[in-house]
């Protein structure tokens, strides 16, 4: 993301009404990666001798999809979750289940899994908006609509929506009531934050596809994902990066632009495992719950 980007970045975080002190962590993130960016070399090296034969492989595009080790990318569906697992010089693999322990369990059936990326908000903040929510919309403009502001604990553990609106207002002092978009995945993200508890022998990661979709393409896509041309789009923009569509593109419980963001999320998984992925927030947060909130990308 250029120095202009992660700058309109922070007016929207500005604008978006964070408190003056989330604001001043959301501008440290981003001077950070202005400087980072400033620091990186923008000349050729100049001549020397002859450089010796490399024996190594020459290093891959990062954008390229390079499995290294096991991974699976996960969406919510109509049948629970959708699941994208990629496994060194093999095809993709598609999975359904009820429950995201279930499909991790299945996808052990066939071997381990090292990483599991999954499209819902881990680490719920406390009295507070999420930088991740923040910073990944700013990477999508035009698209923020699609990334939504995480609730606050209290919100997502009241029974009904009326009452998860009243109890974000009172944990944020007044600043903000409850989406009805964000109050919809409740159930998912609770069974997911309940999950986690159990300390599932797998490294559990944050993504979001459309985020993803943005970094493989070079710009946030403007068609709808479930619309025929935005399915096209984004399954050409995966083919681009070396990705393998799988051998069918919808199936009982879930439909096509689950599974093209279960694909979206197997990528940043597979970048993730190899240590090329990048983190929203670069430093992520961590809440009363102990866990890192942060988009990996």
């Amino acid at each position: 993301m250029s120095y202009p980007e992660w700058r309109r970045a922070l007016e929207e975080v500005v604008s978006a009404g964070l408190r003056e002190h989330r604001a001043a962590q959301v501008a440290a993130a981003l001077s950070a990666e202005a400087a980072r960016v400033a620091k990186a070399p923008t000349r050729a090296p100049t001549a020397g001798p002859p450089a010796p034969a490399r024996t190594e492989p020459v290093p891959t595009d990062p954008l390229k999809l390079v499995v290294t080790s096991p991974v699976m990318g996960v969406d919510a569906c109509a049948a629970g979750w959708v699941g994208v697992v990629l496994r060194p010089d093999l095809p993709p693999a598609v999975l359904v289940s009820a429950t995201t322990a279930g499909l991790l369990d299945l996808a052990r059936e066939t071997g381990p899994v090292s990483v599991m990326a999954v499209d819902i908000p881990i680490g719920l903040p406390d009295d507070s908006a999420r930088l991740a929510d923040a910073l990944a919309r700013a990477a999508v403009p035009g698209k923020g609509s699609s990334v939504f502001t995480t609730l606050t604990r209290a919100a997502y553990l009241a029974a009904s929506y009326e009452e998860a609106r009243a109890a974000n207002l009172a944990a944020t002092n007044g600043e903000r009531s409850a989406s009805a978009q964000a109050h919809a995945l409740r159930g998912k993200i609770l069974e997911v934050d309940a999950w986690l508890r159990t300390e599932p022998a797998v490294e559990v990661i944050e993504v979001h596809p459309e985020v993803s979709f943005a970094r493989i393409a070079g710009a946030p896509l403007a068609t709808r994902k479930k619309d025929a041309a935005g399915a096209a789009e984004r399954w050409t923009a995966l083919a681009a990066v070396g990705f393998t569509a799988p051998p069918y593109y919808r199936g009982s419980g879930f439909a096509e632009d689950d599974l093209l963001d279960a694909c979206a999320a197997a990528w940043t998984a597979a970048r993730y495992a190899r240590g090329a992925a990048e983190s929203l927030p670069p430093v992520p947060e961590v809440f009363s719950d102990g866990l890192a909130a942060a988009i990996r990308v």
